[in-house]
């Protein structure tokens, strides 16, 4: 995650946070472990010299690489059919005693022709269904991507910050534009139509990673290194729009996912913009570094997020300090407050997060979500009685705040989770992950697209973190990563439910 100041972004990529060095180590590991398979002894380069090929022998070991991964999953999935089939024929015996049979049993049991019970029936439909669920899974890999080709269109690159890109946000408020936080100790505002840089915040002395928008007014809060939270006003004016380019890839799991070279990206950084240096507000009683901050609903007041295990509530005129929440065994991670109403979730790398009330000014109460196994990477609401938190262990959780002992759905995925954002009006969950890679879920678990990544689009690191716009009768989607740039899409939502 995000460091706390530096003199140069040099110095801030040594710097990384402990997560950093664990996601390195253990993609090391993974590398590595490719040799398992091997006799002692003996490099892959021997066991490829005799053969006739004119492929280079870096490129055949990445190709080998990339089949291996392909045939342990379908191993994976061959022997969980192969356990389902065995559920349903222990199932199939035991029901033939009652005189009843499940759809494929063996009917040379014989199977009396009694009529079903109602039990039996659903028992019958869970398991085919269950079993129709798992096999699609090997359907899906092979599923055409002629019509899928719609789903979703690169809208824009904004190049141009220094260092890895930590957050992003949109404003809530005319003139919509793009804000991302940076470990280059910036912030930058973009016009998301041009991809034009228009006003650059430079008032940190450390990485900038967390951005939130005034829900009312042109007013950025943003979370440091440098210990502190920084309150400050913009005034920007939007380029003339240029047509939208001509750009389109499925959102689809057949895409070219080919790596690039993870070295600069292109274009330089941005040209002179108007720069603000001076914040309107400096909200400083954390002792570590400041991961992250947002509005409470109204605006009057801040919540802080900080490695020093506590969360921090802010009065906005004053820049007085109102609370302190304390409760989490470990550095936090994340902060965010509900759209409507008084309540603000802390997430932390105890694998817990907490969800903090508001609402009565006499009394304020905090519950505790314990059911990741790993850091809990970010938690965010949703329009509705929901919560949904991602996390290190590589799953999602979708929560109900009236029934907080048990998720009501989980999502496993490959890879770890970063920060996460769900779509207002139609609840699609966005998941960042360190492999790259960014999927679409909805609120039930099924998995919906995954955006394009190949060697003309997408990220080339880790994906830090994502968020919707749904202005405008359109619904686009941003992503953001260490390869130090965002990435705008536009989705088709209707496409992509009609798809589901």
């Amino acid at each position: 995650m995000p460091v706390e100041g530096g003199s140069s972004s040099g110095s801030a990529s040594a710097a990384r946070h402990p997560k950093q060095k664990r996601k390195a180590h253990s993609l090391s590991i993974r590398r590595t472990n490719s040799t398992e398979d091997r006799p002692p002894g003996i490099q892959r380069g021997d066991m490829l010299e005799g053969q006739d090929s004119k492929l280079p022998l870096s490129l055949r070991n990445n190709l080998l690489d990339l089949f291996g991964q392909i045939e342990r999953e379908f191993e994976n999935l061959y022997i969980e059919n192969i356990e389902l089939r065995r559920e349903i024929d222990s199932l199939n015996e035991r029901l033939t005693g009652d005189g009843q049979t499940i759809e494929g049993g063996d009917p040379t049991k014989g199977a009396l022709k009694t009529k079903a019970s109602h039990s039996t029936s659903q028992l019958s439909q869970k398991l085919k269904t269950t079993y129709k669920a798992s096999t699609s899974k090997i359907v899906s890999s092979f599923k055409a991507t002629a019509g899928s080709r719609a789903l979703c269109q690169l809208l824009k690159e904004y190049v141009g910050h220094r260092d890895g890109i930590w957050d992003l946000s949109v404003t809530r408020t005319q003139p919509v534009v793009l804000g991302t936080a940076s470990a280059d100790h910036s912030a930058l505002l973009w016009s998301i139509e041009t991809g034009k840089c228009l006003l650059r915040y430079a008032g940190h002395a450390g990485s900038v990673n967390s951005i939130k928008f005034h829900p009312t007014e042109q007013m950025a809060i943003t979370a440091s290194g440098d210990q502190t939270a920084h309150i400050w006003r913009y005034m920007v004016q939007l380029p003339a729009p240029q047509p939208p380019p001509d750009v389109s890839a499925p959102c689809d799991d057949d895409q070219d996912s080919s790596d690039r070279e993870e070295g600069e990206v292109d274009g330089e950084g941005p040209c002179e913009v108007p720069t603000v240096r001076v914040a309107t507000a400096t909200l400083k009683s954390h002792q570590g570094v400041v991961i992250a901050a947002d509005w409470l609903v109204g605006g009057r007041q801040v919540v802080t997020a900080s490695w020093d295990r506590a969360a921090n509530l802010y009065e906005v005129e004053t820049s007085e300090l109102v609370h302190t929440l304390t409760g989490h065994d470990q550095e936090l991670t994340h902060c965010c407050t509900h759209p409507t109403q008084r309540l603000v979730v802390t997430s932390s790398r105890d694998t817990t997060f907490r969800l903090w009330d508001f609402r009565d000014p006499s009394i304020h109460s905090v519950n505790v979500f314990q059911g990741h196994t790993d850091t809990v990477t970010s938690a965010v609401f949703t329009v509705g009685d929901n919560v949904v938190s991602g996390s290190d262990d590589r799953t999602v959780k979708v929560w109900d705040l009236k029934n907080m002992r048990s998720p009501i759905a989980t999502i496993r995925t490959d890879s770890a989770v970063n920060r996460i954002s769900v779509s207002a009006n139609q609840r699609i969950i966005a998941l960042p992950h360190d492999n790259r890679q960014v999927r679409l879920f909805d609120m039930s678990g099924v998995r919906l697209a995954r955006l394009p990544r190949s060697n003309r689009m997408g990220h080339r690191r880790m994906v830090c973190c994502t968020a919707w716009n749904e202005e405008n009768q359109s619904c686009n989607l941003f992503t953001c990563g260490f390869d130090r740039q965002a990435i705008g899409w536009n989705i088709n939502i209707p496409a992509l439910l009609q798809e589901k």
